[in-house]
């Protein structure tokens, strides 16, 4: 990238500056190590080295995977980075989430923050990335999100395993009599070879517990793993395909009430009036409370079980007050229209737009305006906690992305201290970002206040679930391209609006704290591509549009892939350049990304004839670190448009476990893939019309395509997994859609201007 946004990059500059001073300062702060929550809950006989490792003296090694399992294998590849320098496998350990704690900060979510693109390794850039670094240090976020966790834990994590492996021979040599270059471990057991002797973990672990660690911690060469960069068994799936009580829904405590909750169906809007006579002379029913949060206004209701709450809920006849946006989708599609024609902010811009378009002829000049509408997580388990708050002690117990945040805006709700809360992390039925979020938490502990020390468990029906989001934001954009005589593209100016993820996530988290310069997420996925284009200007606009909107897989990139990868199979067209060979021009200062884009092709045999009736589509998308092509071919059926086949080739950096990358990609294409089919919630009234599955559908198995996927390792650093297969999966659909039928469909879902078989 030639230069970021003038306005940006001093904002950060200036960010980086103060944290830069505030280092200096106290860098001791900094470089001191967050307390180990183990140490205060341990077994008589068990000891623990940090944070992520605990062994008893039976050798039962239990290793902290302290990222939401929400069936992305975090779990299994973050135990296999202990377990690997640890030198054991991954079936003699115990794997637990662990507690809320700020030693397990994740300071790789905030390092990309600044404006800068993932191959800008300017010095600019890193010093802002280190910076940012350190503002992810000092706020301490436990958190699970940004495809960040691998990244985040590839070194402490494998540091935290050999550290304690060390502590652990130096115990043994102690023990022995044997110098410690003498000795080796496998299995979970120390071996000196000459002597024959041997000692199990379990027997020196109290004793290696109270040395000093290392002050270089020795780890271990690629070439010498034994774990990592191979396929594992998944830890998790025993337990799920034996059905085992492991998601929040199933959490089931003694003396145990039940409870739903009725929130507004306006948001931020209050009841007028409310009537709970009905409700309150139902079966089972036992109490019904207000509840008033930064999320919103409605009622909690507690009874014997959870369908009698259900039905309480319907019973309340309630008036709410108007929302303060617009009342209908037309009218909210209007404001973001108008947000078009605003200033907002520029994150890149290169040589000279204005000029380059000055004298343009009218046939060298591509325009395109794309849309695209709030979209739901639709999380398969539907949101719910429980909470027993008992002796001035509140134990939450839920599926979560943040065990902090719970944590912290829990204890503020209920009027205690962070430490009188245990946040108990199970896994989760889905997660998408949608459980970063905290107010399902902080209903059942505002509800356990009014249960005089019974755990209550509350569980939101799917309607409630579905209409109280924070949605994906809708989007527009307006795109503008100047062809040279060549076909390539002279000139782009992409201009987004969106409301801003970044000031409603502040709104309802931390509503003190207002967000400073240009929200990066309503323009990701279309700033920081590695395109090199030489005008190349990106605007974004914040729209003042209030519905609660939030992180959805892989956020600003599902909205900015659909419109930057749409525009520019547009600009191949006009320019009557292919596809593939506009991409591999375009990026070719990134040899990276060309390799992806010539592996997806290859792939899939692109350039060969296919029979009438069928097409392909390319996409391709760098986000969270991943370089990401996409292929999808379509054929035409009478029962409509069938997805035959999808290719995907990702240029992770380092793979850890092959097979759940894999299982990540195809998952996070098939999200894309369904919301640009037929997914959208729609507001009428000031209210969400979609309630369920029927009328928010995802992609069904018999609609599912073959996949095919290759996984590279050709760039430098490290990218994520989790999001990065979403972005491209709706533009490569929407391409192959107009290579078959030769309609240009920009605004999502496709559904509305065709049928899926």
């Amino acid at each position: 990238m030639a230069s970021v946004a003038k306005i940006a990059r001093r904002t950060f500059l200036i960010g980086a500056a103060a944290i830069a001073g505030g280092v200096a300062v106290g860098y001791y702060y900094y470089r001191k190590p967050y307390p180990n929550p183990l140490e205060g809950d341990l077994a008589a006989d068990e000891a623990t080295f940090n944070p992520y490792v605990k062994i008893g003296a039976d050798n039962t090694i239990t290793i902290i995977a302290p990222r939401a399992e929400m069936g992305q294998g975090i779990s299994t590849t973050l135990a296999a980075m202990v377990a690997e320098e640890l030198d054991v496998g991954l079936g003699q350990v115990k794997v637990d989430h662990g507690p809320a704690s700020y030693a397990y900060y994740n300071s790789a979510i905030l390092e990309e923050g600044g404006p800068f693109a993932f191959f800008d390794e300017s010095m600019t850039a890193e010093i802002v990335r280190a910076g940012m670094g350190v503002v992810g240090k000092f706020l301490a976020l436990q958190g699970t999100g940004g495809s960040a966790s691998t990244r985040d834990g590839f070194d402490k994590m494998r540091q935290a395993g050999a550290a304690a492996r060390q502590m652990l021979i130096a115990a043994a040599a102690q023990k022995l009599g044997i110098a410690a270059a003498d000795l080796e471990t496998a299995n979970g057991s120390i071996l000196h070879k000459a002597s024959g002797k041997s000692l199990t973990y379990g027997a020196v672990a109290a004793t290696a517990a109270t040395m000093a660690p290392p002050a270089e911690i020795r780890l271990k060469d690629k070439a010498d793993w034994k774990l990592l960069g191979k396929p594992q068994k998944r830890i998790d799936m025993p337990a799920k395909v034996t059905g085992a009580p492991i998601f929040g829904i199933d959490v089931t405590l003694p003396d145990m009430l039940y409870g739903t909750v009725k929130m507004s169906p306006r948001f931020w809007a209050k009841p007028i009036k409310a009537d709970f006579s009905n409700a309150e002379k139902m079966p089972g029913v036992i109490k019904i409370v207000q509840i008033d949060t930064n999320y919103g206004h409605g009622f909690g209701i507690i009874a014997e079980n959870t369908w009698a709450a259900f039905k309480a809920a319907e019973a309340i006849d309630t008036e709410w007050a108007d929302p303060e946006y617009p009342l209908d989708s037309a009218g909210i599609s209007e404001v973001l229209k108008q947000a078009l024609g605003t200033k907002g902010s520029v994150m890149r811009d290169d040589g000279d737009v204005d000029t380059a378009f000055a004298d343009a002829p009218r046939e060298k000049i591509v325009e395109a305006d794309y849309a695209v509408p709030y979209l739901a997580h639709a999380t398969m388990e539907p949101m719910n906690a429980t909470a027993r708050l008992k002796d001035g002690v509140l134990d939450i117990w839920c599926g979560n992305q943040a065990p902090t945040l719970v944590r912290q805006l829990c204890a503020n709700a209920v009027g205690i201290e962070q430490d009188k809360v245990s946040v108990h992390t199970t896994f989760l039925g889905g997660g998408f970002g949608r459980r970063v979020e905290v107010d399902y938490a902080l209903c059942a502990a505002l509800m356990a206040k009014e249960t005089a020390g019974r755990p209550v468990k509350v569980i939101w029906t799917r309607e409630e679930d579905m209409r109280h989001d924070a949605y994906r934001p809708a989007s527009v954009g307006k795109f503008q391209a100047r062809l040279g005589n060549d076909g390539m593209p002279i000139a782009i100016d992409m201009t987004i609006a969106s409301p801003s993820m970044i000031a409603s996530t502040l709104r309802r988290l931390f509503p003190s704290i207002s967000p400073l310069g240009p929200d990066k997420s309503i323009v990701d996925g279309a700033h920081n591509q590695p395109y090199t284009i030489p005008n190349y200007r990106v605007t974004g606009v914040a729209a003042p549009v209030s519905i609660p909107v939030g992180s959805w897989r892989s956020v600003g990139s599902s909205i900015n892939g659909f419109f930057h990868e749409g525009f520019l199979d547009e600009i191949a067209v006009a320019g009557k350049t292919d596809p593939i060979e506009l991409r591999k021009k375009l990026m070719a200062a990134y040899p990276a990304a060309v390799k992806v884009v010539e592996k997806v092709a290859e792939m899939a045999k692109w350039g060969e004839a296919l029979p009438a009736g069928k097409a392909k589509g390319i996409a391709f998308t760098l986000s969270f670190g991943s370089w990401v092509g996409e292929i999808v071919q379509v054929a035409e059926t009478p029962a409509g448009i069938r997805i035959e086949k999808v290719w995907i080739a990702a240029d992770v950096g380092t793979a850890l476990d092959p097979d759940i990358i894999e299982a990540q990609l195809i998952s996070a294409a098939i999200y894309g893939l369904s919301a640009a089919m037929g997914q959208e919630i729609t507001f009428v009234d000031g209210m969400v019309e979609q309630s369920n599955f029927h009328d928010y559908d995802a992609m069904r198995i018999s609609q599912c395509p073959a996949f095919e996927v290759a996984i590279l390792e050709n760039f430098h650093k490290m990218g994520g997994v989790g999001e990065v297969g979403t972005p491209p999966a709706a533009p490569a659909l929407a391409n192959a859609i107009f290579a078959l039928t030769g309609k240009r469909i920009r605004t999502l879902p496709l559904s509305k201007e065709l049928t899926f078989a």
